[in-house]
């Protein structure tokens, strides 16, 4: 099984109020650089980014410009209109394919849908309709196109609450030609972050967590064991009480975990969140996820993933 390893690299990111920007602009020829390093010599490695329907706004600025020697997009489009009219939306998702289909690897209709949060999709109505006609327009047109190896997915957030209606009604609505399409789903999760973690706990909380998704959450909806898996963001910040020695054996301990895990319930790719701060003065937890501080210079955990990627990944040749 090929496993595949990638990050955003972008500066900006939402909280849990809407959207942080950061105190820097992006320094493209820095990405390149540090995107270089990562990869070594991974065949493949993948760049996420975003883009958003029915408002402005994309992250990081020009992602083709970081896309070279085996790095791909992890595309996201974002599902923000409320108005609950599909047709401008499947138009978006099919420009989308035709436009950066041979440059990406992976296309993801709408973020986090189940979460309903500012930032994400899950806060827009008629969301699970909007995904299930997305995901089937995108593969039809990445057929249409020649692009049959674009794998067409989306992705969720963990939840642990029984009575969650997100599944079994994107089973009401998940038809035939929605299976038929769906190459995968992702899994953004961050432990031991929002909800600390005692000592010692954190590789059995990543397999809790990997575990239900795929044995509890996804049959719910009908999504077999056939569907690849794949971690779309995880990342532990730095900042007040949260060390940066301490985020580099995180990362060591979940990407080592997520990787056990791959045989077992078919998990086939990780990407960290995210390749540098938003802003590395600030106080909140969502300005220090980056493996960089917000100049590019390096905390520890840059070279952990690193070193991660080039003994895990698929080496090129």
């Amino acid at each position: 099984m090929t496993f595949t390893f990638g990050i955003y690299p972008g500066g900006l990111l939402g909280d849990d109020t809407g959207v942080l920007a950061p105190v820097r602009p992006d320094d493209p020829a820095s990405i390149v650089a540090a995107l270089r390093e990562l990869q070594g010599g991974a065949t493949e490695f993948l760049v996420r980014a975003y883009r958003s329907y029915g408002e402005p706004g994309r992250t990081p600025e020009r992602p083709e410009q970081y896309v070279a020697q085996g790095r791909k997009l992890d595309l996201v489009l974002q599902y923000r209109d409320r108005s609950g009219e599909l047709a401008g939306w499947l138009d978006f998702v099919r420009h989308a394919v035709r436009t950066d289909g041979h440059r990406a690897a992976c296309l993801q209709i709408c973020e986090e849908p189940n979460l309903d949060l500012p930032p994400v999709d899950g806060s827009i109505p008629g969301v699970r309709r909007a995904l299930v006609a997305g995901v089937v327009a995108a593969k039809e047109e990445a057929l249409a196109n020649g692009y049959g190896d674009l794998a067409v997915g989306f992705n969720a957030v963990p939840s642990f609450d029984p009575t969650d209606t997100f599944w079994p009604g994107l089973g009401e609505l998940a038809d035939e030609r929605f299976h038929r399409a769906l190459d995968y789903v992702g899994l953004d999760f961050f432990p031991d972050v929002f909800r600390p973690l005692p000592p010692g706990r954190l590789a059995d909380a990543v397999r809790t967590v990997v575990t239900d998704f795929r044995q509890d959450r996804l049959p719910r909806a009908g999504i077999g064991p056939d569907v690849p898996l794949r971690i779309c963001e995880n990342g532990w910040p730095t900042g007040p009480g949260r060390s940066e020695a301490r985020q580099a054996e995180v990362v060591e301990e979940v990407v080592r975990t997520v990787v056990g895990l791959a045989a077992e319930l078919n998990v086939t790719g990780y990407l960290f969140f995210a390749l540098r701060d938003a802003d590395s003065a600030g106080a909140g937890l969502f300005h220090h996820f980056g493996l960089l501080r917000d100049d590019y210079s390096r905390k520890p955990a840059f070279d952990t993933y690193r070193k991660l990627v080039a003994e895990l990944a698929e080496p090129a040749g």
